[in-house]
């Protein structure tokens, strides 16, 4: 898989040949391109960038850098997958997705490794390769996590990453 990310603006609004305007998007903000599998594009905010953050540090507290990462990286690869909503925030506020989302809010502080694994899993850097769960066994009170049949089973720091079939 070859994944780049890069820069790009959004433009506010568009002339079209008669010289009229058409608003296109009603927030100006830099936006990250991701390609993803299937040549996939998915296109990121600085609000997701944020949020994602917000998980990274919450998820990943005590985890090694390469977790942070992987934990990032597991959030692009649901919004790539069918099976999962379209956008960051749906996958991060999907209903038991992620058990430090509250009233679709992360309450969480991110510090600068968690942004940074945010921008390595955009630049492509997925450790988890392509993984779309992840679980600590030693903490894990879902018993579908433990039970369910996993493939691409990789361990990093004390997380389990995975798909299913």
């Amino acid at each position: 898989m070859d994944n780049e990310g890069m820069y790009i603006t959004c433009d506010n609004e568009v002339t079209v040949s008669d010289n009229t305007s058409i608003e296109l998007y009603k927030e100006t903000s830099e936006v990250v391109e991701v390609l993803s599998f299937n040549n996939q594009k998915l296109f990121i905010t600085k609000d997701d960038v944020e949020l994602m953050s917000k998980i990274v540090s919450a998820e990943s507290k005590g985890e090694p850098y390469e977790g942070k990462v992987a934990v990032a990286s597991v959030i692009l690869n649901r919004v790539a997958h069918p099976s999962f909503p379209k956008t960051v925030k749906e996958v991060i506020i999907q209903k038991n997705a992620f058990s430090c989302v509250r009233n679709n809010t992360v309450y969480e502080d991110p510090d600068t490794s968690c942004y940074n694994a945010v921008m390595d899993a955009i630049k492509g850097n997925d450790p988890t390769n392509n993984a779309v769960y992840f679980y600590n066994p030693k903490i894990a009170t879902s018993n579908w996590m433990k039970n369910i049949d996993k493939t691409n089973v990789k361990t990093i720091g004390n997380h389990v990453f995975f798909m299913v079939h």
